[in-house]
């Protein structure tokens, strides 16, 4: 058994020894381009008559400059079987015309989509072992295997430079625009595109960029780097990004019309408001797209076959504690039809899909148009408390309470009066008011109260403490020149031992948008309405529970 066990090591370490001598033999390959020649990548493309064309593009584009540095690059070169004069005659026409209109290099499309497609930052070799991606410095990723770069096969191959490594393959690489290069390209798409890029700017690295010392107390930099920022994209869907995958349902230029000019109404801001036209035209703007964008991470559950999870929706996680009829952003059945995905082109880009509408089926109120509620507990709210104690008590209702998950938030407030006089003829009526945010001008809302019963927080109240309420609205708004305007509604009484939804107004409607702003515009005063001599059939103090705006829908 031993001599078993000692023959069977000695043919196990002879293949050991010999697979180890293959991969060697294969690393070696894989590092063979470890020499470095003397030329630069810039002498060996403009000495190469296979090479004249794309020499050309090079120099026009002032890539000569660059690939004649210190900078190590992998360029992967087309020959010129691959690439015509009339070819090259176009793209440098396109560079030019570019560049008269003041845009960067980096940002031409000469730039971005034919020379940085064809290469690569730092020494990339390849041998038999190679089967792998490899990232182009316009941020694309290509397959590189050993005889070829996404199936253009290599005519030349790890040919060593002082500053690179240097291929020439038999056809161009294939530019492959992510989701929002190609709203660029797409002229069907102009608006859209066009108000995206406008939030586009290009910020200072100082972690990129190279320091050269401190100079009266600041630091002076060599080489100042700066990167694309878009503060748009970074709030509602990073299309721009390789390694991210979305879909993006974009409207086309005639729909984008139909939609803005639908939309403009409601957000009309008072004239106090800091540049209140150019607001009104991007908050209306915003409002069409802001729940067109989804990451592939929010629907790995689904697949978008029972629903499509905007990134404008509520996290997974707080969407399992809302009730359904408050979630937003989720859109059902996304491929039926009337479906958010139904009758739009489906086009593939390189990190995701575009879905190309020319009937936009995002309803407005999965959106912005949402239905406001204001929980009377929410401090950020209570504007004015007047002729009651204070603040105002947090009423939390116990998991075994009957009307547990009854109440909003499981919590209401009691307003308890407070008597601020010592004239014994004079009654307290507590009133307080509540900011009301984000609404819309020219939006009809049905307003709600809701009130809560005493005992949702205490089981063993008194009679005297169930009590309804006696309850009157005044809502106060901005008109056109800021100034503040009252509405008074009617009173409205609470049915005792239960939560109570009561309508205090209908398809009410506001000349000025608060939408967007620090300060409402919109808020609402709830005054009791309890006198002295109706103590005995109302309670003074008012259980509230929330507050309400509905959009109006007609039946």
């Amino acid at each position: 058994m031993k001599t078993d066990i000692k023959h069977i090591c000695r043919v196990g370490a002879v293949i050991i020894i010999l697979f180890c001598v293959g991969c060697t033999d294969s690393w070696e390959k894989h590092y063979e381009q470890a020499s470095v020649g003397n030329s630069t990548l810039w002498e060996a493309i403009s000495s190469r008559s296979e090479l004249e064309n794309f020499s050309k593009v090079l120099k026009a584009c002032e890539y000569d400059l660059i690939l004649d540095g210190s900078q190590t690059y992998s360029v992967f070169a087309p020959t010129d079987d691959f690439l015509s004069e009339v070819q090259v005659d176009s793209l440098i026409e396109i560079y030019q015309q570019q560049k008269s209109k003041g845009v960067k290099t980096d940002d031409n499309s000469v730039v971005v989509q034919f020379i940085h497609n064809h290469i690569a930052l730092y020494r990339k070799s390849v041998s038999e072992l190679t089967h792998d991606s490899i990232t182009m410095m316009n941020g694309k990723y290509q397959i590189l295997t050993e005889n070829a770069i996404s199936g253009h096969e290599f005519d030349l191959h790890n040919e060593p430079h002082s500053n690179g490594v240097l291929y020439t393959i038999d056809g161009q690489i294939a530019y492959f625009p992510n989701v929002l290069e190609y709203l660029g390209i797409d002229s069907d798409l102009d608006s859209v595109y066009n108000f995206i890029n406008s939030y586009s700017v290009y910020q200072f690295d100082p972690n990129q960029s190279v320091a050269g010392g401190i100079v009266n107390g600041e630091t002076v930099y060599l080489d100042s780097v700066e990167v694309f920022y878009n503060s748009f994209l970074n709030s509602f869907g990073k299309i721009n990004v390789e390694d991210s995958t979305y879909w993006m349902v974009a409207p086309t230029n005639e729909e984008w019309s139909r939609l803005y000019t639908e939309y403009y109404d409601y957000f009309i801001y008072d004239k106090s408001v800091t540049k209140f036209d150019s607001m009104r035209e991007t908050q209306a703007k915003q409002a069409i797209i802001r729940g067109a964008f989804f990451n592939r991470t929010d629907n790995l559950d689904n697949a978008f076959q029972d629903s499509a999870v905007s990134t404008l929706a509520p996290s997974k996680l707080l969407r399992s504690l809302m009730r359904p009829e408050d979630i937003y952003g989720v859109y059902y059945h996304p491929y039926d039809v009337g479906g958010v995905f139904s009758g739009t082109e489906e086009i593939v880009c390189s990190n995701g899909y575009i879905h190309k509408a020319t009937q936009f089926n995002i309803d407005k109120s999965q959106t912005f148009l949402q239905t406001i509620k204001v929980e009377a507990e929410n401090l950020t709210y209570q504007k004015n408390l007047l002729e009651c104690e204070t603040p105002l008590t947090v009423r939390d209702v116990p998991m075994d309470n009957p009307f547990y998950n009854k109440v909003s938030g499981n919590a209401y407030v009691d307003v308890i009066p407070k008597n601020t006089t010592d004239d014994p003829n004079k009654f307290p009526a507590p009133k307080v008011t509540f900011s009301i945010p984000s609404t819309l001008s020219n939006v009809g809302y049905d307003v709600y109260l809701v009130l809560a019963p005493v005992e949702a927080y205490n089981l063993y109240a008194s009679n005297e403490d169930r009590l309804p309420n006696r309850i009157r609205g005044i809502l106060n708004y901005c008109n056109i020149d800021g100034k503040t305007q009252t509405k008074r509604l009617s009173v409205v009484e609470s049915t005792p031992g239960l939560v109570d939804t009561i309508q205090i107004a209908q398809n009410v409607k506001f000349p000025t948008c608060g939408y967007g702003l620090a300060e409402p515009v919109v808020s609402l005063q709830l005054l009791s309405q309890v006198t002295r001599d109706k103590t005995t059939v109302y309670s003074n103090t008012m259980h509230l529970d929330c507050i309400i705006f509905k959009p109006h829908v007609e039946e």
